[in-house]
């Protein structure tokens, strides 16, 4: 039996990165695969997403989230620290467990895992764009320590025998190297059929946050002729919607549901590496207009096919995209079929085949 480790903060947030591990590491455990997570920031809480039975999950109490929301200099002073702690624990385990494939999200460990000399081929898969670290474009030594960072993440992925990415449009961010290769997140959630066309909502999911950039998608709402339509943006947070009635916000118990009740889907986001919410809406047959940001729309959704792709930040168009496929009912129709079926190329068997194939290479 194949053993595999993989390395992350936590499995206790319900984010992408995370969900993502729980169906892929899922789908190793029940074809044979020995698998373990092997986590720093845990702490005892459980997995937001269920994680196969069989699968063997450590937490090294590292701490780097202890420090979250203080000083820089707080952070700098107690990073070598945990870092010495993180490398000897980790290489205690390693070893311990003799894997054939260690895969490192991309988490503390990434930069000196290549070091640890265990026996295992090292894989290296990030969940972010080349630069995410600088989008949020931080001013004074943050600002600075995100620029070294972003430089360093280069060093850090040449280093590794296989180097993963969620997009081609992310993979030209990168530059040339020989170890890159492009293999997209799978769907998990399925549909036996599209969602309804004649469903008159418009549906977009994701934390109320700056990277989502729903401040811009309640900008474009106010913009055009909403009537007899709702908007419901799933998630949690502060979102100002003062004003408008036929805005819905709040955390889904169901989002499956909420899908099959909608007829678009709305991306506002600022960035991304490839959101698992287009890839789900993609599978319940909902059109999207969505903003062609970095990274991950591009690689998905086909201009006038299967969706809209809008110039980042261009609120206006975004709005008269939205207003077309809102007052044109043949052509959601059109569009969601179309979506349905393109959809299947981000099926979990077909992704974890591709998946497979680089790690029996490896071995």
């Amino acid at each position: 039996m194949r053993k595999i480790v993989y390395l992350i903060a936590g499995t206790y947030r319900a984010a992408g990165m995370e969900r993502v591990l729980a169906d892929k590491s899922g789908w190793l455990a029940s074809h044979g695969w020995d698998v373990t997570i092997i986590t720093t920031e845990q702490k005892g809480r459980c997995p937001a997403y269920p994680l196969h039975p069989d699968i063997h999950c450590i937490d090294l109490d590292i701490g780097y989230e202890d420090n979250n929301g203080l000083s820089i200099w707080n952070k700098a002073f107690h990073y070598p620290i945990r870092i010495v702690r993180h490398w000897s624990r980790l290489s205690g385990k390693l070893r311990e467990i003799r894997p054939d494939i260690c895969v490192s999200m991309f988490c503390n460990e990434a930069w000196f895992l290549p070091f640890i000399h265990d026996g295992s081929h090292k894989v290296l898969e990030v969940h972010f764009s080349r630069y995410k670290r600088i989008q949020y474009a931080r001013k004074g030594l943050w600002g600075l320590t995100d620029r070294i960072r972003c430089r360093f993440d280069g060093i850090t992925a040449r280093r590794y025998e296989r180097f993963v990415v969620l997009t081609t449009q992310d993979a030209a961010f990168w530059g040339n190297m020989k170890n890159l290769t492009v293999i997209p997140n799978p769907i998990s959630m399925t549909f036996p059929q599209p969602a309804s066309a004649m469903n008159r909502q418009v549906i977009a999911v994701g934390r109320y946050t700056f990277q989502k950039g729903f401040d811009m998608l309640v900008q474009a709402w106010k913009m055009i002729d909403t009537s007899g339509w709702t908007l419901r943006i799933a998630g949690q947070g502060e979102l100002d919607t003062e004003g408008l009635d036929n805005i819905v916000t709040g955390f889904s118990e169901n989002i499956a549901t909420e899908y099959l009740k909608s007829s678009i889907f709305a991306l506002s986001s600022r960035f991304e590496g490839l959101p698992m919410v287009l890839l789900e809406t993609q599978a319940a047959g909902l059109p999207a207009v969505t903003f062609d940001c970095k990274c991950g729309p591009r690689d998905v959704v086909t201009d006038g096919e299967n969706g809209f792709l809008i110039p980042e930040n261009d609120i206006r168009s975004f709005a008269l995209a939205l207003e077309k496929l809102m007052n044109d009912t043949e052509l959601r129709s059109e569009m969601g079929m179309r979506t349905y079926a393109s959809s299947r190329r981000f099926s979990m068997d077909t992704i974890m085949e591709q998946w497979k194939e680089l790690f029996e290479k490896l071995l």
